[in-house]
Parts: C-alpha cells; structure tokens; sequence
C-alpha cells in the first residue's frame, strides 16, 4: 500500500508543476520528500466537529422524493464500499465521493441507523490511513464505475481503494487486489453469493449463509491468492461488513427474522441504490452478530507467507475477543498510524493529533485511561 500510494502521489507532484496535490489526496506513506512537496499546496482546516447520536433513532422512510438516485458522473469517485455508494447516488453525502467524516458518520447515521461511536470508530479509522487529514477530506474511491479507470490527474488518490489497510482481501462481492480489480462489483463472486443463499438461507442472505460464506471467501483467498493479508485492521472490517446486509440493508419494516432478498442485495451491492419505498431499521446498531460470524468457523489473524496454501497466524495482531478490543486500537495507533506518518512535523503533526483525539474518543468509554500518543502528548 506505501509503495502504491507514494507512487501515485509522486507522479502527482511530478505530471505538472501547475497540478496541485488533490486537496483529498491521502498523505498516508509519502515519503518525506513527496511531503515537503505536497503540503504546500494544502490549505489545513480543522476537522469538523464529531456529529453526536441521532434525536430520533424510529425507522424512516430513506428513499424518497428529496433523494433520487443519481448515477455517479465521470469525476464521480466510488470505492469498493457499496454501503457508502449508495449514500453518495443519494445524495446524503456529497455525490462526487468527496466528504469529511463528519458527513459520513452524519450519513451512515441517517440513512443506516448506525450507532454513533460505532460510526465515528470505523471512520476515522479510514480516515486516518486513507484520507487528507490536512484538509479533512477523504475520497471513498479512486475510480468512475463507468469506466474503472482514475479520472484524469490530478484528481487521483487512493482514498478507500487503497489496499493492504481498511479495504483489504477476501471481500464479499469485490476481488482481492492480487487479481487487480479491488473495487468493482464482481459477477462471479455475487454469483456464488446467491447459490450459498439458495443453500443455506432458502434464498435470501441470513445469518447462517454469511456463517458459511464468510469463511469460503477467506478459503479461497488461502488457496489462490499468493499475497492474502489477513490482520488488523482488515480482520476487524471484513467481519464487520458482513453483518452489514442484515443489520442495515434490509427494510426497517421487518422487525423479525430479519434477511435479505435476491433483488435487494443486487440493489445494493451491484447499483448502489436503496430499494423502492426504502426504511432504514428502527434502532441503532453497530456490529451485531459479528462474533456468531467469528465462532461458527474460527479464523485467526494472519496471511499467507510463502505463496497459497501457506497461511499462518499472526502472534502480533489483535484478534475479535472482547478482551481485545482495546489492542485493536492500541495497534491500529502504534502500528498502522505510526508506521504510515513515522515523522510528522508542522501542520500534519497537528492533524494527526485531533484526529488520533477523535478516533480515541470513539472508544474511550471502552478503553479508558489507555489513550496512545505515537508522537508524544500534545502540548
């Protein structure tokens, strides 16, 4: 991911000395060098403040008249997330893809009834690694779905794309990087989606068939892909997002047994659209039922280290207990933070400590008194 990131952004700095670096480009892994070269041409803002829990937290009608779909344009960025997606052709962030993460824990709150620490956790976790902390902006992609390719320079960054961080191996309906194409919709894997919905759900996405797709997705990973990474943070948000479907996608109407239809999963993973005459669930929910996902095939973090079929765990990672969780984070600061700003200086010294301030914040109910300061306590 360093080296793919500083490639982009070097080209960047180099195509043309009019170009200025995107202003939602991911500063994450530049070299000191591409820094000096990139931060001159930003203009710092303070990150918006955190949006707090919704007021009213009932089922709501979401799809309506004020928020059509619109497909994306041609400057339009999209990503491998087609819970994010949607929102954007909706217009409940803004629609070229281009947000802070006040606006999408605003969104996913909104529209998803995500809970707010919940919300605010994974975000700035993205947008610690993937995002412009300088300008508070993160892209969620670094492609037009029409075309699959980056809009013309300079409007490039990796934004959620980026592999080998949040986006990372075994996705659900994406392929992994090794195959070259992380971000798009992929037929062939939905395909097999639905015939494991035909065989353990009666056809329709419940508990039991992510149980047994889950852990097929990350077989075929060990099997084929020589490069599988499988630890924190990815480990963490490949489980999260397969309860996303049931916990978010389907209708808020339903109140029990709750699944997905064949139709709806389509709506949502391949045209990142809500359904017709769409609510979002009545109650606030994170992660539920993310450990049953975890316990029916038990997976350790790790990767494979010397080709397919060589996957070992990780000692070094955190893993799902609930006694962990706060090595999660602990890691993610000291590990994947620090390892991608290892000198910040100045102004995106600045940066990373408000948002490490507003990251620590989602978890300091659950973590209390183990805050990180990488970089020292801020004066």
């Amino acid at each position: 991911m360093v080296s793919f990131v500083s490639f982009v952004s070097l080209a960047l700095i180099l195509a043309s000395t009019a170009s200025a670096f995107p202003a939602y480009g991911s500063l994450a892994g530049l070299t000191r060098e591409e820094l000096d070269a990139a931060l001159p041409s930003l203009e710092f803002k303070l990150p918006a403040p955190t949006p707090g829990a919704l007021n009213y937290t009932g089922i709501k009608l979401i799809h309506d008249g004020a928020h059509p779909w619109v497909a994306p344009g041609p400057d339009d960025m999209r990503g491998p997330c087609p819970g994010l997606n949607t929102l954007a052709n909706h217009g409940y962030i803004p629609h070229n893809g281009i947000v802070s993460p006040a606006q999408i824990i605003a969104g996913i709150q909104e529209c998803y009834n995500m809970e707010n620490k919940f919300a605010s956790f994974i975000t700035y976790a993205a947008h610690l690694v993937d995002g412009n902390i300088v300008t508070d902006l993160l892209s969620i992609g670094a492609t037009n779905p029409k075309t699959g390719t980056p809009p013309p320079a300079p409007a490039i960054a990796g934004g959620l794309d980026t592999h080998k961080v949040y986006e990372g191996d075994a996705s659900l309906t994406r392929a992994d990087a090794y195959w070259g194409d992380n971000h798009s919709f992929n037929q062939t894997l939905f395909d097999e989606l639905l015939s494991f919905m035909d065989k353990y759900g009666g056809g329709r996405y419940t508990w039991d068939v992510i149980h047994e797709y889950r852990y097929q997705r990350i077989v075929d990973s060990m099997e084929n892909n020589p490069t599988f990474s499988f630890i924190m943070p990815r480990y963490f948000t490949a489980y999260a997002e397969a309860t996303f479907p049931i916990n978010f996608f389907v209708d808020g109407r339903v109140t029990q047994n709750r699944s997905l239809s064949k139709e709806d999963a389509l709506t949502f993973f391949k045209d990142n659209r809500f359904p017709d005459d769409w609510y979002r669930v009545g109650q606030s929910l994170s992660s539920e039922g993310m450990a049953g996902i975890v316990d029916a095939h038990p997976v350790r973090p790790g990767a494979n280290t010397n080709g397919v079929n060589t996957y070992e765990p990780d000692p070094t990672s955190a893993d799902l207990s609930p006694e962990q969780f706060c090595d999660v984070y602990i890691n993610f600061v000291n590990g994947d933070v620090k390892r991608l700003y290892p000198n910040p200086t100045g102004v995106l010294l600045k940066a990373l400590n408000m948002n490490l301030q507003m990251f620590y914040d989602s978890v300091a109910e659950q973590c209390p008194g183990l805050q990180q300061f990488p970089y020292g306590k801020p004066e």
